[in-house]
C-alpha cells in the first residue's frame, strides 16, 4: 500500500509542477487592468492576427472556416444581407453561433463582433417589427417613443444572437424654413 501512495504523490506533484509552468494569459484574466490585458494580448498576436482583428467582412463571405483561417474580428449584415430568405430568429442565432465558434477556435480565442444594420428596427429578420425612418421619428419630438423603439429593436436584435447594432442616429428637426427657390437648380 505504501508504494501506491508514494506513486500517487509523485504523480500529483508532477501534475502540479506542469500546471505551474503553464503560460499565464493576462489578457484572459478579468481581474487584470484593461491596459495590462491589451498589452499582453497585442504582445502575443502575430501580424496576420492583428490584421484579421481589424478586418470586418460582410455576412455572405463569413464562415466558421474563414473566421478561423483569417482571424476575422468583425462581421456585418448590411441592408438586405440575410442567411436565407425568410430566415427565422433561430436561423440567425445558428449562423452567428457557427461564426463565433470559428473565431473562438483560433490560437488566441478572440471572440468576433457581429453587427447588423438595424436602423428601422431589426428589419433584415423575417417578420421583425419595422419602424419609420429616423428623421420621421425625430419629427415626432417624442423622446420616450424613440427610447421605446430603441429598446424594442435592441430586444429583437439580441434575440437573434447579435450583440451589436450599427444603427445610432440622431435626427434633429429644426423649424427653419428653406425657401423653395433654394431647391431649384
Amino acid at each position: 500500500m505504501g508504494s501506491l501512495h508514494k506513486t500517487t504523490f509523485v504523480l500529483l506533484m508532477f501534475c502540479l509542477a506542469a500546471l505551474g509552468s503553464a503560460d499565464y494569459l493576462k489578457y484572459k484574466d478579468p481581474k487584470q487592468p484593461l491596459g495590462v490585458r491589451i498589452k499582453d494580448l497585442l504582445g502575443r498576436m502575430t501580424l496576420a492576427e492583428k490584421i484579421g482583428q481589424m478586418t470586418q467582412i460582410e455576412r455572405e463571405n463569413a464562415t466558421a472556416e474563414a473566421m478561423s483561417k483569417y482571424f476575422i474580428g468583425s462581421v456585418l449584415s448590411g441592408g438586405g444581407s440575410v442567411p436565407s430568405p425568410q430566415a427565422s430568429a433561430a436561423a440567425w442565432q445558428s449562423m452567428v453561433n457557427e461564426m463565433q465558434k470559428g473565431a473562438l477556435s483560433t490560437r488566441l480565442g478572440i471572440p468576433m463582433i457581429y453587427g447588423i444594420d438595424a436602423v428601422h428596427g431589426h428589419n433584415n429578420v423575417y417578420k421583425a417589427t419595422i419602424f419609420p425612418h429616423n428623421v420621421g421619428l425625430g419629427a415626432t419630438r417624442d423622446p420616450m417613443l424613440i427610447k421605446r423603439i430603441g429598446e424594442a429593436t435592441a430586444l429583437e436584435v439580441r434575440a437573434t444572437g447579435i450583440p451589436y447594432a450599427f444603427a445610432p442616429c440622431i435626427a434633429v428637426i429644426d423649424r427653419t424654413v428653406v425657401p423653395l427657390s433654394w431647391l431649384i437648380l
